[in-house]
């Protein structure tokens, strides 16, 4: 009989650091993003926009995961889709880096035309859990802020990419696309064959600007399985003394695998 695990999975952009944020910076709410976590206990974590400074900051204080990534710069410093696993229980098997570009194993390429001056990827991982029988691959990106095309070209080439997996796949990530776009509809007609969807696809929105449109939040951040997803929801996000520890509101689901 096949064994299945019960997984939680998060996706949860951090915003950069910057000093200007005040009391919202990384430095000042750093307390608050390991609270979410803690409190949260994700099995496997998608983080977005974690410059080198974080991710050292997270390594060194993420406690019970091994955390996993590089920078998008060509020196591989610079933001990363940053993973984290919990170390007792998930084994990495294999890593990848992947430039969204015509060029994925050049560090900092990218589509040009309308794609901002920021260089996008993915990590790609094959994990397997202690608990179950067969691995599984995660996926964590963030699309570009700018151009609709650069996004558009950049779902496609994750859309190949997952063609060629075996395995069962939970992708996370920020797409800087609303629901109803081309980009987010091309990855779940093209996958379907597959059974996948956005099984946070009930979900009200996810970007907020640190409260400033905490009334009508836009929902940009996705959780994409073509395994069972029992449940999803979004972290809120309660400011405390006008601190909030996002500017997005982390997104958990519960995945069977």
């Amino acid at each position: 009989m096949e064994n299945k695990k019960l997984l939680k999975f998060m996706t949860f952009n951090l915003r950069v650091d910057v000093t200007g944020d005040g009391i919202n910076s990384f430095t000042n709410r750093f307390e608050r993003v390991l609270d979410v976590i803690n409190k949260e206990k994700p099995d496997v974590i998608g983080f977005q926009e974690v410059i080198d400074s974080m991710r050292t900051r997270l390594r060194e204080n993420l406690d019970g995961y091994t955390v996993q990534g590089c920078g998008r710069d060509k020196k591989y410093h610079g933001e990363s889709m940053l993973i984290a696993y919990r170390t007792s229980d998930v084994e990495l098997i294999s890593l990848d880096n992947i430039w969204l570009s015509p060029t994925p194993k050049i560090p900092g390429s990218n589509f040009g035309g309308d794609q901002s001056s920021c260089p996008r990827m993915l990590t790609s991982v094959l994990l397997k859990h202690n608990e179950v029988e067969e691995p599984f691959r995660f996926i964590n990106t963030h699309l570009d802020h700018q151009g609709a095309q650069a996004r558009y070209l950049g779902a496609m080439e994750i859309v190949q990419l997952i063609s060629g997996y075996s395995e069962k796949f939970v992708m996370t990530g920020d797409f800087n696309a609303l629901p109803e776009s081309p980009e987010i509809k091309l990855i779940t007609s093209a996958l379907a064959y597959r059974g996948a969807y956005d099984c946070t696809s009930d979900l009200s929105g996810t970007f907020h600007n640190f409260g400033r449109i905490a009334d009508n939040p836009v929902k940009i951040d996705y959780i994409f399985t073509d395994a069972c997803c029992e449940k999803s929801y979004v972290v809120e996000d309660i400011p405390v003394n006008g601190q909030y520890y996002s500017d997005h509101n982390a997104v958990c689901a519960l995945i069977s695998l």
